[in-house]
């Protein structure tokens, strides 16, 4: 009975993997399921849905004559969301984590344009730096409901730092030049 044992259940298990003696089949003969955490289809998600959050834009050059370009954008919210610290996740009934009346107060910190220099894949360009703070008030509400109902409200205050910034194309001093990049790139 122990023979029939030792080499029944290799078989068995063989059989349920589709693999015979010259080799295993690609698709085995049921489904595999593969279980995964569920952030990890968050996790997905944000880098699949929010591909340009880490790009960093290419912008006409600055022009000779004409005032240097601003920082005039702040942050949106659902960047400055996006870049919160993740709340805890939570178990239903027995600890629930939420944010409510969320505020969110843009400070501009950084507005400066670096010298050219050269950039590998964009070539002579000059970086803008845009720089923002926002701080974030919210109320942090808890709730259980498990073994005892209680609900816990507090007012927090976070610190998001978010850098903006972005490439201006740098073609050299000649007027004639700049406009005609300027036609190119804008369409004006």
């Amino acid at each position: 009975m122990a023979i029939w044992r030792q080499w029944l259940r290799p078989a068995v298990i063989a059989a349920m993997l589709g693999c015979t003696g010259l080799g295993c089949m690609t698709n085995p003969p049921f489904p595999l399921v593969v279980p995964i955490q569920p952030w990890v289809a968050e996790r997905m998600e944000d880098k699949y849905q929010h591909p340009n959050d880490s790009r960093t834009p290419i912008m006409p050059p600055l022009r000779d004559g004409f005032p240097a370009p601003i920082c005039e954008d702040p942050p949106t919210e659902l960047e400055v969301i996006r870049a919160m610290p993740r709340m805890t996740r939570g178990v239903p009934y027995v600890y629930e984590e939420h944010r409510d009346d969320i505020e969110i107060v843009p400070e501009k910190l950084v507005d400066k344009i670096d010298p050219p220099r050269f950039f590998p894949l964009v070539g002579p360009a000059q970086l803008h730096h845009c720089h923002w703070k926002c701080t974030i008030y919210y109320k942090e509400t808890v709730i259980s409901s498990y073994p005892f109902p209680c609900k816990i409200v507090k007012d927090r205050v976070q610190v998001v730092y978010i850098d903006k910034d972005h490439l201006h194309l740098w073609v050299g001093n000649k007027p004639e030049s700049q406009a005609a990049v300027a036609r190119d790139l804008g369409g004006y």
